[in-house]
């Protein structure tokens, strides 16, 4: 059975960037959005295990799309990484106030996200 993955990232680089890191592991069914708009848009059609975004986003950014996430009922179980160039301690302490499970900073590691996916869908 696959894990559906939903990767929210306004960059098309960095987009790609998630996704080769992550659909190296077995079982990874990967879907993706370029804004928390289109992500929420997503939501309903999906029982996504895993979300991973990025806070600066058009529209609605990362942290509220968590915020969101996490107050939903049918959604609040599924763990979320936030991955973002807003590096400091506020902004970590922020993001996981909200509910994110993970916080990692750009640029990141990829052997360190396939770690952290796999801790949440294995």
């Amino acid at each position: 059975m696959s894990s559906k993955i939903l990767i929210v990232e306004d960059s098309p680089t960095t987009r790609a960037m998630i996704t080769s890191a992550i659909e190296v592991i077995d079982g990874m069914e990967i879907f993706e959005s370029k804004s928390g708009f289109e992500a929420l848009k997503l939501l309903p059609h999906h029982s996504f295990n895993l979300i991973i975004t990025d806070i600066n986003m058009p529209d609605i950014n990362g942290l509220e799309l968590v915020s969101f996430v996490k107050k939903n009922q049918g959604y609040k179980h599924i763990p979320l990484i936030i991955i973002t160039t807003e590096g400091s301690e506020r902004d970590r302490e922020k993001g996981l106030s909200l509910g994110a499970n993970e916080y990692l900073v750009k640029p990141f590691n990829p052997e360190e996200l396939q770690k952290l996916v796999k801790k949440y869908l294995m």
